[in-house]
């Protein structure tokens, strides 16, 4: 290749690897802030409910956009924490409540420096924004939405958990692609293959599988025998 083409190279697939990462954290993103989206509207749409019984007009749509947003950006940049995977090996109650934990921390630093932000450009000094705290701050309004963004985030977490547990796209599948009474068994079936072999692997050492004529042997290629089955596989690609 000559060198002017190596050099004509070089900058596209300098973008074509940016275009990749991009579009990969937009994928990663997208999930918790249309989640959000929906959440926060529901939560808004009630409270206008609620005002709109005593004449006051409501509409927060934008702000729930915004915070749609930033809860996003903050589930993004936390994945990326080697901390989040601290217990992805215990027992899936404790991922989920460590990582809505971690979520809720992040985000209220996230809108408290939001504040920070809005009242330095409003005139404000960094030295008087605590006093600005205690005696002007809503906190009634700012710790009920954090309290309903923990609820959002234990029901984002656990169904994010269990699409991981389940492969992903499997929760999918299991809600828009099953028709009928008999792919379900079928489905449960492979659930229960699939938690059977992997009881099998923490009882037994990888080198036991390779013992041809051994019971553990025997069983594992039972277990793949069942899982490869075409009842099996036609619940798989539905």
């Amino acid at each position: 290749m000559s060198q002017p083409a190596i050099a004509a190279s070089a900058p596209t697939s300098f973008l074509r690897r940016a275009f990749d990462w991009w579009l990969a954290q937009v994928k990663h993103a997208l999930p918790p802030t249309i989640f959000f989206f929906v959440g926060f509207n529901l939560i808004l749409w009630t409270k206008r409910l609620i005002l709109e019984e005593h004449g006051i007009d409501y509409t927060g749509f934008f702000t729930a956009t915004v915070a749609a947003l930033l809860v996003g950006k903050a589930v993004l940049v936390t994945d990326n924490l080697s901390l989040m995977r601290r217990f992805d090996s215990a027992p899936i109650i404790r991922p989920i409540l460590f990582k809505s934990t971690i979520y809720w921390m992040c985000i209220l630093v996230v809108r408290l420096a939001e504040r920070l932000v809005h009242f330095l450009a409003a005139g404000g000094t960094v030295a008087d924004f605590p006093g600005y705290l205690v005696g002007e701050f809503s906190w009634p309004r700012f710790w009920s939405i954090q309290i309903w963004l923990m609820v959002l985030l234990l029901v984002y977490v656990t169904i994010h958990e269990l699409n991981m547990l389940f492969g992903d796209g499997e929760l999918y599948r299991l809600f828009f692609r099953w028709r009928s009474s008999e792919a379900k068994l079928t489905r449960r079936r492979r659930i229960r293959l699939l938690t059977k072999l992997n009881r099998l692997t923490e009882v037994h050492p990888i080198e036991v599988f390779s013992e041809r004529g051994s019971p553990v042997h025997a069983e594992l290629i039972e277990i793949l025998r069942e899982l490869a089955s075409p009842a099996v596989a036609s619940a798989v690609r539905a």
